[in-house]
């Protein structure tokens, strides 16, 4: 995606980034919709983020020891979701792969369920496609990854209820984990269905295994609380393991994973579970993402929202009157523009992997470089979240809302079959 590969044309290169601005290294302006593919909430170089991160590095850098910071944003993260314990990582791939790792550690068991189109960062395992029917195992997906690694994977399609449950009947005392994104953003922001992650957790329930929901994209994003305050706080559910990222970084590579105490409490040093990092708990990056989050208040959810409501809607209205057929699909404040006639849908909404793949990447391709040549950065993927932040004033929004019709007509050439 930074290469511009899915859309063709000169990767930028910035220089800097301010609110909702970013500079490229020609000087050039861009209001930005990727925000660093989802953690800058508050905006760029917000000045009270920066201020704590120039004190914390004013004490050092790295420690390789516990810190205050961390033990502050580990209660900020129990505070806002059900987790009880939380172990940080340095990035999303890193909590992904020792969240799964402990899952089959819990359970003794090794094979572990995911949906196509989910993304959970660069694990082996996880880089599979599905193989050649429901509830078979997977191969892999890229070059590099063994099929060893994929064998005690299984790949379904999103929202299949009765894939769930035939892989679940024929693998069932085999299954360490399901994995899933709480609201898959990877191929395109797709909103799970009413009861859809409920079903998920009774599922593995039932069956002793875990139910792991990566919220490393839509986690202190989509919501306060993440799509779990979305879903599971309303009724009454939690995952055993969930998985965050991006938003509790503040822009900085961290993560982390956590849940039950009982699970968690597998993990070295107090159980046989190993894992550890380095650079894990950095107090800079820890800093960066309790400032974030103390900083993320209810006026500041609703300020997204409202601002992402309004180029939802602006980028609707352009696209029918340029007659180009559409769906937005939203979780929360992110969301994504499907360019797809909703009548071939059988719901009329994107459901999974397959819709998604129906959207029209060349049209996508001309309207971001309308949109890129007015000075609107957009995802340079057709397959990814739109994001703003509390920094997006009325200003930066008129300037994407003002950019979307000449787009909207650019994509329409394309998708007619003519040129953009």
């Amino acid at each position: 995606m930074r290469a511009f590969n899915a859309v063709g044309g000169t990767p930028r290169f910035f220089r800097s980034g301010a609110g909702a601005w970013l500079t490229d290294a020609d000087g050039n302006e861009y209001v930005d919709l990727v925000l660093s593919w989802g953690p800058l909430l508050l905006g760029h170089a917000h000045p009270e983020v920066q201020a704590a991160v120039q004190a914390a590095v004013a004490r050092g850098t790295s420690f390789g020891a516990p810190t205050e910071p961390e033990v502050e944003l580990a209660e900020e993260i129990t505070a806002r979701t059900p987790v009880e314990r939380v172990r940080f990582v340095s990035s999303g791939t890193e909590a992904t792969m020792s969240a799964i790792r402990l899952a089959r550690g819990f359970t003794g068991r090794d094979v572990v369920v995911k949906f196509a189109g989910c993304y959970h960062g660069h694990v082996d395992a996880l880089l599979a496609s599905a193989g050649s029917g429901l509830a078979t195992f997977a191969v892999p997906g890229t070059p590099g990854v063994p099929a060893s690694s994929t064998e005690l994977t299984i790949v379904l399609p999103y929202h299949d209820r009765a894939a769930v449950t035939a892989a679940f009947a024929e693998h069932g005392d085999r299954i360490a984990c399901l994995v899933t994104e709480a609201a898959p953003g990877n191929m395109g922001v797709i909103e799970p269905e009413p009861g859809f992650n409920r079903f998920l957790a009774e599922t593995c329930a039932a069956h002793g295994a875990l139910f792991v929901s990566d919220e490393v994209m839509t986690g202190f994003r989509a919501a306060r609380q993440g799509q779990w305050g979305r879903d599971g706080a309303l009724e009454g559910w939690a995952p055993d393991l969930m998985t965050f990222g991006k938003v509790m970084g503040g822009g900085f590579p961290a993560a982390a994973f956590g849940g039950r105490a009982d699970v968690m409490a597998l993990l070295a040093p107090e159980g046989p579970v190993y894992q550890a990092g380095t650079l894990s708990g950095n107090p800079v990056a820890t800093t960066a993402g309790l400032t974030t989050l103390r900083l993320a208040t209810d006026e500041v959810y609703e300020h997204v929202g409202a601002a992402a409501q309004t180029v939802k809607d602006a980028a609707s209205q352009a696209l029918d009157a340029a007659g180009v057929p559409h769906v937005v699909s939203s979780a929360g404040t992110m969301f994504s523009i499907f360019l797809l006639d909703p009548a071939e849908l059988a719901t009329g909404a994107v459901r999974d992997f397959a819709d998604a793949s129906r959207t029209d990447a060349r049209a996508y391709a001309a309207l971001f470089h309308s949109m890129l040549d007015q000075g609107v950065y957009l995802p340079p993927s057709a397959y990814e979240a739109w994001f703003l932040s509390a920094a997006h004033d009325d200003r930066a929004v008129q300037a994407v809302v003002d950019a979307l019709p000449a787009a909207a007509r650019a994509a329409a050439r394309v998708h007619e079959g003519g040129a953009a």
